[in-house]
């Protein structure tokens, strides 16, 4: 009897801890969906390719936007609900009825995320020859008193751009697809103007009353072609990144 009792204890602690455990197992093996904020990993898209079309994201082959992203728009942040990879951006809806879209991926996107940050691709160039950039949007802090500023030049065919913050330099010769490291500027507000490189001739974009807050981080970019005034002119943008 009493060896009956101790078989029938072992049997109720290996049940216990199996139905106890399991599901601890199970989850850790999963890196599918879960709430957004316990992933708190924001991104956005910004497509800046004038003749791709729209763009729509899948995370685990299933479309997370409700509506397209379209040339010059910014998404504005949206938090994920998984970090699987790859990521893919497909061809978005069309502005033509009728049209019947493609299901391929233009981008297969297999940069690692993680929990807690900030992320930004940008979609450049024109639809033969368009890349991606992706882009993490955090950073250390900015000193007490100060934002971080920082320049990515997506203008087409420019060939270095220079920008001035309230009359003074602050990023030089910005190529094609390059992004500046972050610059610190005092709060407060400013009008930053962007130029040809090693020219003060022609003003390709004012900029104005931007409110650099302090401990937050920008990101100001370019797109479209200088010299044009259709809709590829040359223009800007600034995100605020945190």
């Amino acid at each position: 009897m009493k060896g009956n009792n101790n078989g029938l204890s072992v049997f109720l602690f290996l049940f216990i801890a199996v139905f106890l455990i399991a599901p601890f197992i199970s989850s850790c093996g999963k890196t599918g969906s879960v709430s957004p904020s316990a992933l708190n990993v924001q991104y956005q898209i910004i497509n800046l390719s004038p003749d791709l079309g729209s763009v729509d994201l899948y995370i685990d082959f299933k479309k997370v936007n409700a509506n397209s992203y379209f040339y010059p728009s910014a998404s504005g942040y949206f938090y994920l609900t998984s970090i699987d990879t790859p990521l893919q951006i497909r061809p978005g809806a069309s502005l033509i009825s009728g049209t019947v879209v493609s299901t391929a991926n233009l981008f297969n996107l297999r940069y690692i995320l993680k929990p807690n940050l900030k992320y930004t691709l940008f979609i450049t160039g024109f639809a033969k020859s368009d890349s991606a950039l992706f882009i993490t949007d955090t950073a250390a802090l900015p000193t007490i008193g100060r934002g971080k500023v920082r320049f990515l030049n997506a203008s087409l065919n420019s060939l270095g751009l220079d920008i001035v913050a309230n009359g003074t330099s602050a990023f030089l010769n910005q190529q094609y697809l390059k992004i500046s490291p972050f610059k610190e500027l005092p709060a407060g507000n400013y009008d930053f103007q962007i130029f040809p490189k090693n020219s003060r001739d022609t003003v390709l974009r004012n900029i104005q009353n931007v409110t650099i807050q302090d401990g937050r981080l920008y990101t100001i970019y370019s797109y479209g072609l200088p010299g044009r005034t259709d809709s590829l002119a040359f223009g800007s943008g600034v995100i605020t990144n945190k």
